[in-house]
């Protein structure tokens, strides 16, 4: 027999505030179509002033928990995927299980940018496998407004806020890929590209958060090719091809990033997850923010095989194969 980490449960938060391109229109030299036309972004949501990271995942974990019949007390760890903590410390994740009211376990953050939550979700995978765990909740969450310069028109216009949350279990298989849950990963980083994608501010350098500075077509031309080479890596370290995949649950960072990979990789788009044109790029929630859409709309199924690919700073890039 084999232990598998298997999703039990999912579930996701948006904040309430909808920022539509046309609210951009105000105060930068844009237009709602010069931002669809190169995003592909229609609307993101944006975090109230009082409303924290932590906030917003415990919001995506309550309805996991709830998806998956559970209640706190039932989880033995947390693992959450973020750039933009409450505080440089403690951990959003100590926050989240304070929140939940949780007393038992452990949690701890996994800061990879927007392959955050592919990075989480490994670890995560590992803490079952191991026997570490049983059960882990699995959070990306956001607030990726408090880290814009507004009077950039090239990076302001693509965030948005958000959170979503899976719970892990272990369970046994066969060993087989038909198993459900977590089949196979791939991680990579190289810090050479560090300058395409960063924040200008942090705790040894500047004192303060800094804003997010990105060369955009830079990181567009090592997106595609490094998405596509993680996606085939993972699936070849378990023997599949591309046609195996039901759906691909991209990064939602850019739906001409999106429609390249699924390109390359030969799926047609309408085996792709997009959320893109209402969310934005919510860097680490945007994986488990997809799948919560797409099991909510009724795409994604019980024992679907997903492949989830995400690219972020550093650069950091990976993707994870799991059957749903």
């Amino acid at each position: 027999m084999t232990t598998r980490a298997v999703v039990i449960g999912v579930g996701h938060y948006l904040p309430e505030r909808v920022v539509p391109n046309s609210e951009f229109e105000k105060s930068l030299d844009t237009s709602d179509e010069w931002i669809r036309s190169r995003s592909g972004i229609e609307r993101r949501h944006f975090a109230a002033e009082d409303e924290t990271t932590s906030d917003l995942a415990t919001f995506a974990a309550r309805a996991a928990l709830e998806d998956a019949g559970l209640t706190p007390d039932d989880i033995d760890a947390i693992v959450v995927a973020t750039s933009t903590p409450d505080l440089t410390f403690p951990s959003v994740a100590t926050m989240l299980q304070s929140k939940l009211g949780m007393t038992r376990g452990f949690g701890f953050d996994v800061q990879a940018v927007c392959a955050g939550f592919i990075f989480a979700l490994t670890n995560a995978n590992a803490l079952i496998v191991s026997g570490q765990a049983k059960r882990v909740l699995v959070v990306g969450a956001e607030t990726f407004s408090r880290i814009m310069d507004w009077t950039d028109r090239a990076t302001c216009v693509l965030f948005g806020d958000g959170a979503g949350a899976l719970v892990l279990e272990a369970q046994d298989g066969s060993g087989e890929i038909s198993d459900r849950g977590v089949l196979s990963s791939d991680l990579n980083s190289d810090g050479r590209y560090r300058d395409m994608l960063y924040v200008d501010g942090g705790v040894s350098t500047t004192g303060d958060s800094g804003k997010l500075r990105m060369q955009g077509n830079a990181l567009f031309r090592q997106a595609v090719e490094k998405l596509t080479s993680t996606a085939h890596a993972a699936l070849t370290k378990i023997g599949l091809d591309d046609d195996a995949v039901d759906w691909i649950v991209p990064h939602q960072a850019n739906i001409r990033i999106i429609q390249g990979t699924a390109r390359k990789m030969g799926v047609p788009m309408d085996r792709v997850i997009v959320t893109v044109q209402d969310h934005g790029n919510t860097s680490a929630a945007s994986i488990p923010l997809a799948m919560s859409v797409g099991v909510s709309s009724g795409k994604i199924k019980k024992g679907d095989l997903l492949v989830a690919e995400a690219i972020g700073g550093g650069l950091a890039w990976g993707a994870v194969v799991l059957r749903w």
